[in-house]
């Protein structure tokens, strides 16, 4: 049994589907097949309740499941952690998602450096979801991030739920609700432009499954490649976007910003590092959160 026939196996279990399984691990579905059927004969037990849809795993499969997760789990950390303890160099690399640098994360990473000088910092852009492979891989050793992505591999903090602005060209008529705010039910007849038009999951698609929790569909939707360009658009008067509240720092001229009065209406910001990582900046990182969330009088999920 190798450690890859576990991620084939672990990847069916949560896909529910040999298909989508297949496509995740980006290999064809017969040798996918063929390699969970090999599974189980070596184990001799039926690891899937047989002609279900969705795929369901048997009670032994998931039994197997919880102890293939945690097996993978443990590999991935311990390479990662001999490549880390082998660096000669202290050093910590930080993934970000662009949109933050808007936000806290500039004075957070400033205060780690003044507190840290021993400590040589390292920025790598990334989205969220390409943040987990590479904490995986050790390009990173953590992620600041939007999306609400888990992985067995990989411990997720919630920071904070920063709230959703409205961006609006300042003669659209919904600006007649610059004081009382909007619900999401009010501008899904409106042209709405979301970024980015990169591979999904990313804050499109997030900002999609919330329209989708609260039974609303947009009728004009629009992805651009980034915010800036759909804040353009808006001041062009062509429609209207959905933004993190620290991005009305960006300034836009004639671009006005409404309160979302629906509690749905947040994006999540959330730190992500190796699960089981006890490594000595990780309790520091947080320190410099507390401080500047407490500096700006910010509630964080950390207190």
């Amino acid at each position: 049994m190798e450690l890859r026939h576990l991620r084939y196996f672990v990847t069916v279990v949560e896909e529910q589907s040999i298909t989508k399984a297949a496509e995740k691990l980006f290999i064809a579905q017969p040798p996918l097949t063929r390699q969970i059927k090999k599974l189980e004969e070596e184990l001799g037990i039926d690891l899937f309740e047989k002609g279900s849809r969705p795929l369901k795993a048997t009670e032994a499969g998931l039994y197997f499941y919880q102890h293939a997760v945690q097996i993978l789990t443990h590999a991935a950390q311990a390479t990662t952690m001999i490549k880390k303890i082998n660096s000669v160099n202290t050093s910590v690399k930080i993934g970000y998602v662009s949109s933050l640098l808007y936000g806290l994360l500039p004075q957070i990473i400033y205060l780690f450096r003044q507190k840290n000088p021993e400590i040589q910092v390292e920025l790598i852009e990334c989205s969220t979801k390409d943040q987990v492979e590479a904490l995986k891989l050790g390009k990173i050793d953590i992620g600041f991030g939007r999306l609400p992505i888990s992985d067995p591999a990989v411990k997720r903090l919630l920071l904070r739920k920063e709230r959703l602005k409205l961006a609006i060209y300042k003669k659209h008529p919904l600006n007649a609700y610059q004081e009382k705010g909007v619900y999401l039910s009010q501008i899904v007849n409106e042209t709405i432009f979301s970024y980015p038009n990169t591979p999904k999951p990313n804050f499109s698609t997030t900002i999609q499954a919330m329209f989708t929790q609260l039974g609303l569909i947009p009728t004009k939707w629009t992805e651009v490649r980034e915010i800036h360009m759909a804040l353009g658009l808006v001041a062009s008067g062509e429609g209207i976007c959905l933004i993190p509240e620290s991005a009305c720092d960006i300034g836009m001229k004639n671009v006005e910003y409404l309160d979302i009065l629906d509690l749905e209406a947040y994006s999540p910001v959330s730190l992500s590092m190796r699960n089981m990582d006890q490594s000595a900046y990780i309790p520091k990182i947080l320190e410099c959160i507390e401080e500047i969330y407490r500096t700006e009088n910010i509630s964080t999920n950390l207190n």
